[in-house]
């Protein structure tokens, strides 16, 4: 059946299979959990204010550690965020925070959208691993790897 209200596909299949497995990987060394949210448009003006609404709707802190991360983009509005729990949000430091963003954003003035989230995971993974090591005995995917898209 054809529908005339189709979501936009922002990447293409080979773009969310890179970045599903940059959150796979990142993951792998960390108790940690990174979740990406893909919209069209921002709902608020402060783009942090909508990323810590989802962060909350998907239920990321009820981590064991309270250290998920979700990585929130609206890209017709140009707008993007980083929410982090207090577990790992406290351990960074705002400054940290704000390095991630202005590095994804170099990545999305190139027009290389996919690239900037995949980078941007792949740090993020690393903090993870610094103050939340995996640990094979305790440790497990508390949340799913995949993107999720808005509207």
């Amino acid at each position: 059946m054809f529908s005339l209200f189709r979501k936009k596909q922002f990447f293409n299949e080979s773009e969310k299979n890179l970045i599903v497995e940059a959150i796979r990987n990142a993951e792998k060394r960390t108790s940690g959990e990174v979740r990406v949210f893909i919209e069209s448009k921002c709902r608020y003006v402060d783009a942090i204010d909508r990323a810590a609404e989802i962060f909350f709707r998907l239920k990321m802190e009820k981590t064991d550690d309270r250290n998920a991360v979700l990585l929130y983009v609206a890209m017709k509005d140009h707008q993007l965020a980083v929410f982090a729990d207090q577990g790992i949000y406290q351990r960074m430091g705002q400054e940290y925070w704000n390095d991630e963003i202005k590095k994804m954003i170099s990545n999305f003035n190139q027009h290389d959208h996919a690239a900037g989230i995949r980078q941007c995971v792949k740090e993020i993974g690393e903090a993870l691993h610094y103050h939340f090591p995996f640990d094979n005995d305790t440790d497990k995917n508390e949340l799913p790897d995949d993107i999720v898209f808005g509207d």
